[in-house]
């Protein structure tokens, strides 16, 4: 029993201290205590996992990627509200209400957050189901996705038999720009604004992936409850903040249309300053009984507007335009421009994105241009004052070389994106190296990102061809923060390991555009070594099976390259090979024109064996199910590719079956 009362009361302090710091902002103990807290549970309800239950703070984050997100039909709408974008139509909106309930009309206001509308079912104290907005009727269960947000409670202060409560998940600016700041290191593209960030977050599908984007949200009214009876919506927003949620912030009762306009107007004048994004504010009658006799309409509340702010526009002038390179080597023009004032803070310069961009809005060094923030965070130009132009603007052209490591500079057909080409490109070398250390790649095992951050800010290795000569620096190495001599030996033993690679791991860690690792493996088998691939021309590499002319100019480009050829020689002198060990041997050919799809998690074989297994004898394999498929593999878990197998009279198999076709 002492373990049972353990886990309890682990449960209990972990939920307080929670709800203290995601939704109090008032920390208690420190995030060391709490980790540690944390762990104890975790170890306790290993050793007794009947003992796990869903509202249990462990439970937050699951294992496993989900297939897709079923549907959910809501029991009571998610309407939207309609706008108003002046006085008077708030005006007006007051006298609708006024003439259907009198002039005794109390008004809620509160911020609207801009971010993704969500609900949230609680049954007998415990959150059971969680669905994002959709249609208004229809929407998606994200239930394993909202676990991830730690200020969504698992379990209810007060225990009701039913509660579904709607809310706004958001990302604070502060986090948007960390994220956008990981997603260009990722070399992938960057969210707009947060409430994408938010939405994406949201929709994706490992849950661990949304639990590092730090989502947040606030519970702002109650669409279904049994055992509570409330009055006014103030009163449920009160009600709610005792359950454990947090509410929507900084409502305020209002007796009348004129406080009304005073809130809104103070809300407007300090949103430059809020950490997370608005994009209006809510006003709604505040009696519940009030808001029965107004009704609804088909899509929208008749007690509910929101008002939205106009953009703040500004005109400044364009002194100079620069090109930063960035991780992925995409060149990015931005605008540098007289300082101005804008939604709270001062900015003096914005992304002008990509010459298709500059072009478009036809944007000179010189020129006077109006600039906005979109989304009050992101300074964007609007368009030029061209009545102001003098004669004196100079067209900016992209440059040809790159500013940093004087590389060419290309721009394929059809891409937007002008692109650095050196591989030794400084801007660009932390993700190149990181991709280069992948598993799929050269996969030098211990060489994570934050080694590769350190190595790199100690001025240890300047290029790719550097990590092969690390072990000169062995002693410096093991002195470095967070190191020691056993990781940094295992560390110099798995770059030594690499060495032996075949060439189509090293071939996909260059990085090449368009090749991928089959592309790879590919050139390895028809190709001795590297020099051969090198030397070779775009049409002989366009002769190889399943390579188009995209992919054969892109190898031919890259391997012309003077930083490419110098790294190789580099490499060739630490002992990396560069000679193909040929095509990979088919035991036979009993799969051949078959082709499988793969779904859910396999007892014994990861995903990745199971289909080196499949092309072993000759089997091909796909992502998606369609009337092409003959064998669907499926796991536990398995989701829709597994329905749609059933569809379509395809045959399914498990580890079991699939064993006794290669034995």
């Amino acid at each position: 029993m002492e373990i049972d009362k353990r886990i309890l009361e682990l449960r209990e302090v972990l939920n307080y201290h929670s709800h203290k710091y995601y939704v109090e902002d008032a920390p208690e103990i420190s995030d060391f205590e709490y980790d540690a807290l944390y762990r104890e549970l975790e170890k306790l309800e290993e050793e007794r996992p009947d003992l796990i239950t869903p509202d249990s703070p462990t439970q937050r984050v699951g294992d496993k990627p989900l297939e897709g997100f079923k549907k959910v039909l809501h029991a009571v709408q998610m309407q939207s509200l309609s706008d108003v974008f002046s006085r008077e139509e708030l005006l007006a909106f007051d006298r609708r209400v006024r003439e259907a309930i009198g002039d005794n009309t109390e008004y809620v206001v509160e911020k609207k957050i801009d971010g993704l509308s969500v609900s949230l079912i609680y049954e007998n104290g415990v959150f059971t189901r969680g669905a994002t907005r959709g249609d208004g009727l229809v929407g998606e269960d994200v239930t394993q996705n909202l676990k991830t947000i730690k200020s969504i409670p698992l379990k209810l202060k007060k225990q009701l038999p039913l509660l579904e409560v709607r809310g706004e998940v958001f990302i604070s600016k502060k986090d948007f720009i960390r994220i956008n700041e990981e997603q260009e290191s990722a070399g992938q593209q960057l969210f707009a604004n947060p409430r994408n960030a938010a939405a994406g977050s949201l929709r994706q599908l490992d849950p661990k992936v949304a639990n590092l984007r730090k989502l947040d949200i606030f519970i702002f009214n109650i669409q279904r409850i049994e055992g509570e009876s409330l009055e006014t919506h103030s009163d449920t927003l009160d009600f709610l903040k005792e359950l454990g949620f947090k509410v929507s912030p900084g409502y305020k009762v209002c007796q009348d249309i004129n406080a009304v306009w005073d809130e809104i107007n103070r809300i407007g004048d300090e949103r430059g300053d809020i950490g997370f994004e608005i994009d209006g504010a809510v006003v709604k009658v505040n009696s519940l009984s009030h808001r029965e006799v107004l009704g609804s309409t088909i899509k929208t509340p008749r007690w509910a507007v929101a008002y939205k702010y106009p953009a703040e526009v500004k005109e400044t002038v364009v002194t100079k335009i620069w090109v930063n390179v960035g991780r992925t080597g995409v060149l990015t023009p931005n605008a540098v421009f007289d300082p101005v004032r804008l939604a709270g803070s001062t900015v003096s310069r914005a992304t002008l994105h990509n010459m298709d961009y500059i072009r478009e809005k036809d944007i000179r060094i010189g020129d006077t241009v109006r600039i906005r923030k979109a989304g009050d965070i992101i300074p964007e130009v609007v368009d030029v004052v061209f009545e102001k132009r003098s004669g004196n603007e100079v067209v900016f052209n992209m440059p040809e070389q790159c500013p940093v490591c004087g590389a060419d500079v290309v721009r394929e057909d059809g891409e937007a994106a002008y692109r650095c080409t050196g591989i030794e490109c400084s801007a660009q070398l932390y993700r190149n190296i990181v991709h280069f250390a992948s598993r799929d790649a050269m996969n030098i095992e211990g060489l994570g990102p934050a080694i590769i951050e350190s190595l790199l800010g100690k001025g240890l290795i300047k290029e790719i061809a550097d990590l092969y000569y690390l072990y000169k620096e062995k002693e410096t190495l093991i002195k470095m923060e967070r190191m020691g001599k056993k990781s940094i030996e295992n560390l110099l033993t798995s770059i030594e390991k690499s060495k032996q690679n075949n060439i189509d791991r090293l071939i996909f860690g260059f990085g090449i555009r368009h090749i991928g690792l089959r592309a790879a493996q590919l050139l390895s088998e028809n190709f001795e070594s590297l020099d051969a691939i090198m030397n070779a021309s775009s049409e002989d590499i366009e002769a190889i099976p399943e390579f188009g002319s995209k992919m054969a100019k892109s190898v031919e480009q890259f391997f012309s390259q003077k930083q490419i050829r110098d790294t190789i020689e580099k490499l060739k002198a630490a002992g990396v090979n560069t000679i193909s060990f040929g095509k990979k041997k088919i035991k036979d050919n009993r799969f051949e024109g078959k082709t499988f799809v793969l779904t859910g998690t396999l007892p014994s074989l990861t995903r990745k064996e199971a289909e080196e297994i499949i092309k072993s004898f000759g089997g091909k394999t796909s992502g998606s199910v369609s009337k092409k498929t003959d064998y669907v593999l499926a796991g536990e878990e398995a989701g829709s590719k597994l329905e749609k197998a059933k569809d379509l009279g395809i045959e399914i198999i498990d580890e079991n079956s699939f064993r006794q076709m290669i034995e």
